[in-house]
C-alpha cells in the first residue's frame, strides 16, 4: 500500500496485497463465541486468514453495543501474526483512536458521518500514529461524501448493510459504490484498498469481487456451526468460480 507510516517493532503493518491478486476473507468477531474469542481466532489461523476486523460500537452511533479497547487488547496478547482491523462505529471516533492503537489495531477505520472534524485530518491524525487509516460511509451516504478525503486513505469501506447488527442481507445498490470506488481509484492513480462489510456469504462474495472490491469481510458466513475452516473454504471457492 502506498504512504506506509512508520513502522512500529511490537505491532508490524500489514503488508497489503497487490490488486489483482489474492482478495482477503476477513472475519468479523462480531459474529463470534464472546465467551471464547481466544479459540476463534485460533480457528480462524487455522483456516489461513491472517486479517481479523473488529466491529466497535457505541450504543450511539450505532443501535448496538460491542467491545472495547480493553478487550481487544486482551485478544491481542493472545495473537501476534493476526492484523487487527478496527471498525469504529461510534461518535466522536478521534478520541478514541489512541487507546484502540494501544490496545493492538493495526487499522482504523471511521465513519464520515461520525466525524466531527475534517476527515482528511482525521485520515492523517491516525496514520501519525503508527497505523493505517481507513474511512467507512453507510449505504445511503453517497460516495461525494468521502471523495475529498480517499486521497489520505489506505482503505475504503463500503457498507453494504445498516450498520449495527450481523447477520443481515446485503443492499444490491451499495455495490454501485464498490464499481464507483475503482473508477476513482484508477483515475486518480491510488492505491486505497475497498473493503465491502455487510451480507457476505458464498453467493454475494462473488458479486462483491466482481465489482471491484479487495477485502471481504464476513461475519456469520464464517463462523456459522463453529464449522470456521470449511465456511472459510467454501468462500474462496465461490470466489475462485468467478476468475
Amino acid at each position: 500500500m502506498a504512504r506506509k507510516p512508520p513502522q512500529k517493532k511490537d505491532r508490524p503493518l500489514f503488508p497489503g496485497p497487490a490488486r489483482g491478486k489474492a482478495v482477503h476473507i476477513v472475519p468479523s468477531l462480531l459474529s463470534a463465541d464472546f465467551a471464547d474469542l481466544a479459540g476463534a481466532l485460533t480457528a480462524v489461523r487455522q483456516a489461513g486468514c491472517r486479517w481479523i476486523h473488529l466491529d466497535i460500537m457505541d450504543g450511539h452511533f450505532v443501535p448496538n453495543l460491542t467491545f472495547g479497547p480493553p478487550v481487544v487488547s486482551a485478544i491481542r496478547k493472545r495473537t501476534k501474526d493476526i492484523f487487527f482491523d478496527a471498525h469504529l462505529m461510534i461518535e466522536n471516533p478521534r478520541q478514541y483512536v489512541k487507546p484502540f492503537v494501544a490496545a493492538g489495531a493495526q487499522l482504523i477505520t471511521f465513519h464520515v458521518e461520525a466525524a466531527q472534524d475534517d476527515s482528511t485530518n482525521l485520515l492523517r491524525y491516525i496514520r501519525r500514529q503508527g497505523v493505517q487509516s481507513g474511512i467507512s460511509l453507510r449505504p445511503k451516504t453517497p460516495v461525494s461524501d468521502i471523495d475529498p478525503h480517499i486521497e489520505s486513505a489506505d482503505l475504503v469501506l463500503v457498507m453494504t448493510v445498516e450498520p449495527g447488527f450481523g447477520g443481515q442481507k446485503l443492499i444490491p445498490n451499495t455495490l454501485n459504490k464498490i464499481r464507483e470506488l475503482v473508477l476513482l481509484r484508477e483515475e486518480r492513480a491510488l492505491s486505497y484498498l475497498i473493503q465491502v462489510d455487510g451480507g457476505i456469504d458464498p453467493e454475494t462474495a462473488s458479486l462483491a469481487v466482481a465489482a471491484g472490491s479487495d477485502v471481504l469481510v464476513a461475519g456469520s458466513a464464517v463462523f456459522r456451526g463453529g464449522r470456521v475452516k470449511e465456511n472459510v473454504r467454501n468462500l474462496r471457492r465461490a470466489l475462485n468460480s468467478i476468475r
